[in-house]
């Protein structure tokens, strides 16, 4: 029971937390609100684990080192000084940093069907491999969605 409520704080704090950095897409003016993605890809890839490991990825999003690159090179792109390390992945502001800096290069018009397969998938996804993830992801918000009003979040 412990560990159960000890992972739903943790899980509650992601999830909070999510809406405000979600919104700071480095170097990008437009705020769109990738929380309830984010909060879904977080369940699916880690349980909201930030030390969650699996070979190359890591942290609650799962990231790998190239995405890591690909990031800091959009960050020297845009004429900022912020650089992100590998160990930045096991920070969960950080790895939704990194998200949104992702979709604002990659999907700028925020499409959320197209942010679940660049993530999958990386960015020469194949639609029939990643079209489970986007089914998934949809019904995780639907059923998500209810909880996050009775919150007032």
């Amino acid at each position: 029971m412990r560990k159960f409520k000890i992972s739903l704080l943790v899980l509650t704090s992601v999830f909070l937390g999510s809406k405000i950095m979600a919104q700071q897409q480095m170097g990008s003016e437009d705020p769109y609100d990738w929380t309830p993605v984010i909060d879904a890809i977080t369940w699916h890839e880690s349980r909201g684990h930030s030390d969650a490991v699996n070979g190359i990825y890591v942290g609650i999003l799962q990231i790998a080192p190239i995405l890591v690159r690909e990031c800091n090179s959009i960050l020297k792109q845009r004429g900022k000084s912020e650089r992100y390390t590998l160990d930045d992945r096991r920070n969960p502001e950080k790895s939704k940093e990194m998200f949104c800096l992702i979709m604002s290069k990659y999907n700028p018009e925020n499409d959320i069907d197209k942010a679940c397969r660049l993530w999958k998938g990386g960015l020469k996804y194949s639609i029939k491999n990643t079209q489970g993830f986007v089914n998934w992801v949809h019904r995780y918000i639907e059923q998500h969605k209810d909880d996050k009003n009775e919150k007032g979040l």
